[in-house]
């Protein structure tokens, strides 16, 4: 009995902490909506440093197979290629057609920001209830990621890039 009761208790420190965020935090934000403080729209480039990314079109083989092997080793544990559907972090499928190319490669290389300020990013999480993790992924990397997130959608969903603005 000792043994699940410790158990339970490190899986749900696990969890709080999983979960992140400050409460006060929280309800500060919370108080600010129902006081009728006007909310900044969400720009639809996320936050960070990419703020126009350059398409290839035909796709890029060589990127895409580089993207690959890098969401390979640091994505797929938390993320589906041929869904919508969340593993821990929502599946890949239709993610250009949903997020502009610079909100994607924000998300994969300011997360941290993205998730503590930009509203589709906090939604996401309230709906993961865990943080994505900082990978250390550069923008080269992110723009091969990028690129094969475009060549899956293709791919599975049959259509790529809808959330170019």
């Amino acid at each position: 009995m000792k043994w699940i009761l410790i158990v339970f208790s490190f899986a749900l420190t696990v969890t709080i902490i999983a979960c992140g965020g400050d409460t006060q935090t929280d309800e500060r934000t919370t108080d600010a909506r129902d006081m009728g403080v006007e909310q900044r729209e969400p720009d639809p480039r996320g936050i960070g440093e990419v703020t126009n990314v350059d398409l290839t079109d035909p796709l890029n083989e060589d990127m895409i197979r580089r993207g690959r092997q890098i969401s390979d080793v640091k994505c797929a544990s938390c993320h589906l290629y041929d869904t919508e559907e969340r593993l821990v972090g929502p599946g890949y499928l239709n993610v250009t057609n949903r997020r502009s190319p610079e909100w994607i490669m924000n998300m994969i290389t300011n997360v941290d920001v993205m998730l503590d300020e930009d509203p589709v990013a906090q939604k996401m999480l309230e709906e993961c209830l865990v943080r994505m993790p900082d990978q250390n992924v550069s923008l080269e990397e992110a723009r091969e990621l990028l690129e094969f997130m475009r060549y899956n959608d293709e791919k599975h969903a049959g259509e790529r890039d809808g959330g170019v603005l």
